[in-house]
């Protein structure tokens, strides 16, 4: 991101200082379900905080929610065990030419973008993503894909084949359905063997009791040798609503087959 597209995102987040709170700490909400409220025009508005589309449209806001008031580390500590991995003896020898799935306004791509990647195509479902990686951080990405990847069309497989991708990344959006097993299997299917899967879930998530969803594909793309895990770290992702931290893992694989449709259950 240039200069004056930091200036621009620092200033929007300064702009919500004061006009956001979070619920009371005698609340306890579950994470798919946690809100807060905004100050606009003199009055108090909940918004959830899967409401991407609402939150998108209010420059700064993201950031400062989650980024400020949450202390949100994900970007940073995925992409950096993306680069790690990147930097040992027979990993990729090309430069990085990544899919950002789950791309929102950029904040993961900036990331991506620090650490060489000198092609980079941002994936998200919701036009509001779009439109504010555009509007936070214009030319960041060689081009951006809104598309639900369950059922992608002609058009939408070839951007996301034109640069010949050689990591697919998805950050802070597997596990609660954001981003389904089909729509992460399609987008896994333009990274050649060889390539490499970054990505982070929710700690709990990896239990074997969770016997659905995203969790489930992985353990049977590691059973399977589809991928080989490369490298995986526990962090604090962010705080919760109350103050409390939020524990994911971050993992890096391999790609050494094609993920059978047969190991994806449709949405």
């Amino acid at each position: 991101m240039n200069d004056v597209s930091r200036r621009r995102v620092d200033f929007s987040m300064a702009e919500w200082k004061g006009k956001v709170r979070l619920p009371p700490l005698s609340e306890t909400i579950p994470q798919h379900e946690e809100w807060c409220e905004v100050l606009e025009g003199g009055e108090w508005k909940r918004i959830r905080f899967h409401d991407y589309d609402r939150i998108y449209a209010r420059p700064g806001l993201y950031e400062h929610l989650f980024y400020g008031l949450l202390e949100c580390n994900s970007p940073r500590r995925v992409v950096r065990l993306l680069s790690e991995v990147m930097a040992e003896p027979g990993a990729l020898e090309e430069p990085l030419r990544a899919l950002d799935l789950g791309a929102g306004n950029g904040i993961v791509g900036d990331e991506l973008r620090a650490v060489g990647a000198t092609e980079l195509v941002g994936i998200d479902i919701i036009p509001e993503a779009k439109m504010a990686a555009e509007r936070d951080r214009p030319d960041l990405y060689t081009d951006y894909v809104v598309a639900d990847l369950c059922r992608p069309t002609d058009e939408v497989k070839a951007t996301l084949a034109e640069i010949r991708p050689n990591a697919l990344v998805c950050v802070a959006a597997l596990g609660f359905g954001d981003i389904p097993p089909l729509a992460y299997y399609h987008s896994a299917s333009f990274v050649p063997k060889g390539g490499l899967l970054a990505f982070n879930i929710k700690e709990e998530f990896l239990d074997e009791r969770f016997t659905h969803g995203f969790s489930e594909l992985i353990r049977r793309m590691v059973r399977d040798k589809i991928v080989r895990i490369e490298a995986t770290r526990r962090y604090c992702h962010r705080l919760s609503a109350a103050g409390e931290p939020i524990f994911y893992t971050a993992m890096v694989a391999t790609k050494l087959e094609d993920i059978p449709r047969a190991m994806v259950v449709d949405p």
